[in-house]
């Protein structure tokens, strides 16, 4: 069941991932598409679906936040690209603001992947 539940996580990894690019896009274009409905319930469901495969492989693994530095890590990654997020495709005044927001959550987002990978608290930044 680990091995189901973890390709389903990955897997949700990449389509919120080229989701948020795409919606990027659309934002950065002005495109009508990113006001679509679908564009508009399709993240959260697939969101929903990675953060409760998460959180099994969590409990199926013993890995908590706040037990787990790499854990911890994540989450607080998670909110951070959330809120970057927000302001890329929503909540930004002008295309500046998002265009910085949209590239801090990319940013965000591959160091999150980056910790989940190495299940280091730098993650890439352990370049550095």
């Amino acid at each position: 069941m680990y091995l189901a539940i973890k390709h389903l996580h990955v897997t949700c990894v990449v389509l919120s991932a080229a989701g948020f690019l795409l919606r990027g896009f659309w934002m950065l274009s002005g495109s009508a598409l990113l006001r679509h409905r679908l564009t508009r319930v399709l993240p959260h469901l697939v969101d929903t679906f990675l953060l409760g495969s998460a959180i099994a492989l969590a409990v199926m693994i013993g890995q908590y936040p706040f037990e787990a530095g790499w854990v911890t890590a994540k989450v607080l990654g998670l909110l951070a690209y959330i809120l970057l997020g927000t302001v890329a495709l929503k909540r930004g005044r002008t295309l500046a603001v998002r265009l910085a927001a949209f590239g801090a959550a990319v940013l965000t987002y591959a160091w999150i992947v980056s910790v989940a990978l190495t299940k280091d608290v730098a993650g890439f930044l352990s370049i550095v």
